[in-house]
């Protein structure tokens, strides 16, 4: 009888053999492996010597000796240095502008009776379906004569409809009874929201101000709309520049003048230590708000 009751269960509920757990142990570790490997030899390059990397012809996995002159050369005042600190400036105004934007709105369109509430909400939604388009993009921006300017790299995408309605559905699902007790207690909206709302939303917040981050710190293609100036390129459009467009690293007009270095380090090693320089930052930032990631997204969704 318990032989016939086993047969009778799904798959999934059949306890895993020896083999099947082998099987996925040796996925994971191929998934892995696709992951980290060329995330080492990235590193690894940026770090070797010019003798190390021509041994190796190309990227090299196994490290010979530490020469920090890549980094060195692009930290030395040049183009590097300027694009990261507009990427950071433009990340760090990005976020702020766009969480306060849509924070705000989000709490306007979870009211029912605020006014215009369905109009706006449609208005909001219809940008899922319908996209304006390059060209009008393109001629607002000139028009506005943000062109040329951070705040191009900024204002169009200030405001993600998919986080709106993120943290519209948190609000959604916070006890009315709740907010009709702060009212009765003398509380207006603008109190509700710095008081209630926000302190009960802060791994919603947190996870949306990451995906907002990521997105101005990795932003390259509205870079390549509205920037001509090349001061005023962020980190990824120098990265294209340098990577997919096969220019020269030109750092500085002439060969740096540092401790260890007398000349130019290998092309190889400054591009991927440009990559690098692209990446450490979400790295660095994602362990902080990795605890609220799950929580965030998923209280966030329940309703809409």
């Amino acid at each position: 009888m318990s032989t016939r009751s086993r047969s009778r269960r799904p798959a999934w509920e059949e306890p895993p053999t020896a083999g099947g757990q082998l099987a996925k142990g040796v996925l994971l570790v191929l998934l892995v492996a696709a992951v980290l490997v060329p995330l080492w030899a990235v590193l690894v390059t940026s770090l070797s010597s010019r003798e190390t990397i021509d041994a190796a012809g190309g990227m090299v996995l196994v490290p010979r000796g530490v020469d920090p002159s890549a980094y060195l050369t692009i930290f030395n005042g040049g183009q590097i240095t300027r694009a990261v600190w507009i990427s950071t400036l433009v990340t760090v105004l990005g976020t702020t502008v766009s969480l306060v934007l849509t924070v705000l709105a989000a709490y306007g369109l979870s009211r029912p009776g605020s006014v215009g509430h369905r109009g706006l909400l449609f208005f909001f939604l219809l940008t899922f379906l319908i996209f304006p388009g390059l060209v009008p993009s393109y001629l607002v921006v000139s028009g506005l004569g943000l062109k040329d300017s951070i705040w191009s790299l900024i204002l169009p995408s200030a405001i993600s409809v998919f986080n709106l309605v993120v943290i519209r559905a948190f609000f959604l699902n916070v006890p009315a009874e709740l907010l009709d007790s702060a009212r009765i207690d003398g509380a207006g909206e603008f109190r509700i929201l710095t008081r209630i709302m926000l302190p009960l939303s802060r791994a919603v917040v947190a996870v949306v101000g990451l995906f907002y981050a990521v997105g101005y710190w990795n932003a390259y293609f509205n870079s390549v709309l509205y920037i001509d100036d090349n001061d005023k390129f962020p980190i990824q459009r120098v990265l294209q520049s340098y990577i997919l467009a096969g220019q020269s690293p030109s750092v500085s007009g002439a060969p740096v003048n540092l401790p260890g270095i007398t000349a130019y380090p290998p092309t190889l090693a400054v591009k991927m230590a440009v990559v690098v320089v692209t990446v450490v930052p979400a790295v660095l930032v994602y362990p902080f708000v990795q605890r609220h990631f799950t929580k965030g997204v998923i209280t966030g969704a329940v309703k809409g």
